[in-house]
Order: structure tokens, then C-alpha cells, then sequence
């Protein structure tokens, strides 16, 4: 494991595509025990190791993920997320290309938790939470384009539902409407940047990985 930022109140890593946040029955080692066995190891540190878990990012879904190595800087952390104190951008890679450059998306979205699934609607519909965010092209592959998107709202699902009901669904994101599938069941989805106030020293934190490549030996059209 090789952090992107670590001090003592704070751990953030990538975590890769297929991984879990946190443990789940029957899925691989998931990113909270491997960063806790990272900690154990690296400060020799007896008995069980506090980490807590500030955010999560879907199965599918690659990229930055923020853990607090303290119950103080856990506490902070939350309320700068459930405050909204934090920017997150994500790149995906689409099928096809929008029709504009760049562009506000804004929807109604309402969950389906049986199916694990969000529809998204252009106008409000009984128990759907409104959503926004921004995008913008920063290039084309053939038929594929890869967009930066600033989240301007947090739901279940939001990026890849309000990309379907562009009509560009992300690559390998059979669930919502890609035409593409992933040879190892990922997606080209990944959280790139993450901008927000440390909690105890009260540095601003600029954390950034390197962009979404497009693996095309990966992708297959279904049929």
C-alpha cells in the first residue's frame, strides 16, 4: 500500500476497482483491513488498530478513499463530509460523446435499494432527491470520451445514473445501460481529486491521482 497522504490523524489510499470499503461476506480483502494491516505493520502497533471509515466509493468504482487514524480527527471528518466541506472530482470514461463540451446535469433521483439501482427523472417524483453535477470533455478515444465531473450533491449511485440519462453511460457499466462490459467486472469510473480542510491542522489538503486511463484490451460489446 502506498498512501497518497499520511500524518497522524489521517490516512487516504487508492483503492483499486472490485475492492470493498469495508469487509463484506464472500468479497476479497477489503480496503479497511488492508489499510489497517499496512498500520499495524509499518508502526508495529500491538493488539487491534482504530481506523475509522470517513466515506466510501462503490464496488466498481476506483480511486481516493480518506480513513482517520484517530477518533478525534474521525469525528471532524464527518462533519466536514456531512457539511458538504469537501470537493470531489471524478473522471469517467463514456460511450459516446455529449452533445456539449461542458454542462450542469441536474435530476430527480429515486432508489431502488432491493435492485441496488437509481433512476434518475427530469422532474421531482415521490421520494427522489434532487441532484446535481458539473462535467466537462477533456478527450475523445474513438467512440469513448473521458469527462471530469465535480459532484455538487452525494447520492447513491448519482454519477453513473445521471450519465445514463445523458445517454452516455460509463464504459463497462452494463447495469446502467452500457453497451460495454469489463473483462474483469469493473467500471471507468474513478475519484481523482479530493480538496477539503485538514481537521486538526487546518491545512488545506489538495489530494490528486493521475488521470483514468482507458484500457481497451478490457473492453467487450455485449451482445
Amino acid at each position: 500500500m502506498n498512501p497518497v497522504f499520511e500524518d497522524n490523524h489521517l490516512l487516504v489510499v487508492i483503492k483499486k476497482s472490485g475492492q470493498t470499503v469495508q469487509p463484506e461476506p464472500g468479497k476479497p480483502l477489503s480496503l479497511e483491513e488492508e489499510a489497517k494491516a499496512y498500520i499495524k505493520e509499518k508502526y508495529q502497533k500491538p493488539g487491534a488498530v482504530f481506523l475509522g471509515v470517513v466515506h466510501r466509493l462503490d464496488m466498481p468504482v476506483a480511486g481516493l478513499v480518506v480513513f482517520a487514524k484517530t477518533s478525534k480527527a474521525l469525528t471532524r471528518m464527518n462533519e466536514i463530509f456531512q457539511k458538504r466541506e469537501v470537493s470531489k472530482t471524478y473522471q469517467a470514461w463514456v460511450e459516446g460523446k455529449p452533445l456539449e463540451q461542458n454542462g450542469l446535469l441536474m435530476h430527480w433521483l429515486k432508489r431502488d435499494e432491493k435492485k441496488n439501482f437509481t433512476k434518475a427523472f427530469s422532474s421531482f417524483v415521490k421520494d427522489s432527491l434532487e441532484a446535481k453535477l458539473k462535467y466537462q470533455v477533456l478527450k475523445s478515444e474513438g467512440i469513448f470520451t473521458l469527462l471530469e465531473i465535480d459532484l455538487l450533491t452525494g447520492r447513491k449511485h448519482q454519477i453513473r445514473a445521471q450519465l445514463s440519462a445523458m445517454g452516455n453511460p460509463i464504459v463497462g457499466d452494463a447495469k446502467y445501460g452500457a453497451k460495454t462490459v469489463l473483462a474483469d467486472g469493473s467500471i471507468f469510473l474513478q475519484s481523482t481529486k479530493l480538496q477539503f480542510e485538514h481537521p486538526v491542522s487546518k491545512d488545506f489538503l489538495n489530494l490528486i491521482i493521475g488521470e483514468l486511463k482507458l484500457n481497451k484490451s478490457l473492453i467487450k460489446t455485449r451482445k
